[in-house]
């Protein structure tokens, strides 16, 4: 079958997945991006350096119920039918506990490799879903900014493609520079036809002698479906690739990210398995925005989340390399404090984020903010966001946070150790 002819036949079958879209636009496939391993071992290339892996919860996470005041008797009357009672929180002191649904957080907070930041936000906050990622992603708060504060990290560094890459389904803007960008590589592998088998694909997509560059690279796009379906599955246990990992049962919402962050890590586990020299990851979680019957959904989501970040960490502790990766987690912002008529809440202001890793200072830092003394029913912040990504930039990437974050003085925590 000359390669013309395979294309249709691909086609018209109805084959379809993220990668042979993105490979054929001129993206990076997962292949492509297996191979800079090699690539960077034959060449000058460092290899093995320090990883950042940023995972952003899309729609604005219920940080009180997250990391839970239980304590405090204003959270208890603020908000009667979604307060947890002390018994069901996972204890971390006296006045602190963790979502019932974080059991495996729990386990890595007692192994000292979970650090709480409490209070995260930024000056002015802004209740827009979409204006106020913006801010987080750009890390520009005051003005719009037309990159992204890890683009801006690749711009200075010169770094190559596959230096910063995103699993979700659209890059993200942080990963955006003026002049170098990351790679989208969806973790979304294959869709089949009834009657195509994944070796019928596999076949028709080997590469042809005396191909043009483009038309190989296409061809090797449908071999990255098969090969990321094969990773998925086998890092989530299975041994069937029929099986669906898209996070089924996860409630997502237009706000953004995806449900399948599971998913997502494991390709990210895989890459830094193989010593892709990629520095920066980006995944997601989608559905936080909850608004009518928060409970149910949002510890389906906790849940997910508890189960995909604890499995990472732990499978990242039987390396050398994934002993140097540090996961951070954010979004773009907390819930009000008062529950809402609808057993929910709003667009509130700061939250906590999340560093994981095994080179990671667990314990809490910064300051829980008050539940009495807010602003206008929201939480005041006490931690600058922009302080725990220059920490990022500064102990991880090797980079000046005072040149990639618009000119603002960090204030760097001290969430990172030798170990």
């Amino acid at each position: 079958m000359d390669a013309l002819t395979r294309r249709r036949f691909l086609i018209s079958s109805g084959v379809i997945g993220g990668a042979a879209v993105a490979a054929g636009a001129g993206a990076l496939g997962f292949h492509e991006l297996l191979r800079t391993a090699d690539k960077a071992k034959a060449g000058d290339a460092e290899v093995g350096l320090p990883t950042l892996v940023l995972v952003t919860l899309y729609g604005g996470n219920d940080g009180l119920n997250t990391v839970v005041p239980y304590a405090d008797a204003a959270y208890h009357r603020a908000r009667p039918e979604l307060a947890y009672a002390p018994t069901r929180v996972l204890p971390l002191n006296q006045t602190l506990g963790l979502n019932p649904m974080l059991r495996g957080m729990k386990r890595l907070w007692d192994a000292k490799q979970l650090a709480v930041v409490l209070g995260v936000g930024y000056p002015k906050p802004d209740r827009s879903h979409f204006k106020s990622m913006d801010i987080w992603q750009t890390a520009s708060p005051g003005t719009p900014a037309p990159t992204g504060w890890v683009g801006r990290w690749l711009d200075g560094t010169k770094a190559a493609t596959e230096t910063a890459v995103s699993f979700e389904p659209a890059l993200p803007p942080m990963l955006v520079g003026k002049s170098r960008i990351g790679a989208c590589v969806s973790y979304r592998g294959l869709t089949l036809p009834p009657g195509i088998s994944p070796e019928v694909v596999s076949a028709l997509g080997q590469v042809q002698p005396g191909e043009s560059e483009m038309q190989a690279r296409a061809a090797m796009a449908y071999a990255d479906l098969i090969t990321m379906n094969r990773v998925v599955t086998k890092s989530a246990g299975s041994g069937s690739d029929e099986q669906d990992h898209s996070g089924e049962g996860v409630p997502a919402t237009g706000t953004g990210g995806d449900n399948a962050l599971t998913a997502q890590l494991a390709l990210v586990a895989r890459c830094v398995e193989s010593q892709v020299p990629t520095r920066v990851y980006s995944a997601s979680l989608g559905g936080f925005d909850t608004h009518a019957g928060e409970r149910v959904w949002q510890e389906t989501l906790l849940r997910h989340l508890d189960e995909a970040l604890s499995g990472f960490v732990d499978r990242m502790g039987r390396t050398e390399a994934g002993r140097r990766v540090t996961v951070v987690v954010y979004s773009e912002f907390g819930r009000r404090v008062r529950a809402n008529a609808s057993d929910g809440t709003d667009h509130g202001t700061a939250g906590p984020v999340f560093v994981l890793g095994h080179s990671v200072a667990g314990g809490f830092y910064g300051e829980q903010p008050s539940l009495t003394d807010l602003d206008d029913g929201d939480l005041k912040a006490t931690t600058d966001f922009r302080d725990v990504f220059g920490t990022a930039l500064a102990h991880v990437l090797a980079g000046d946070p005072d040149r990639y974050l618009g000119g603002y003085r960090a204030q760097l925590l001290p969430l990172l150790t030798s170990r």
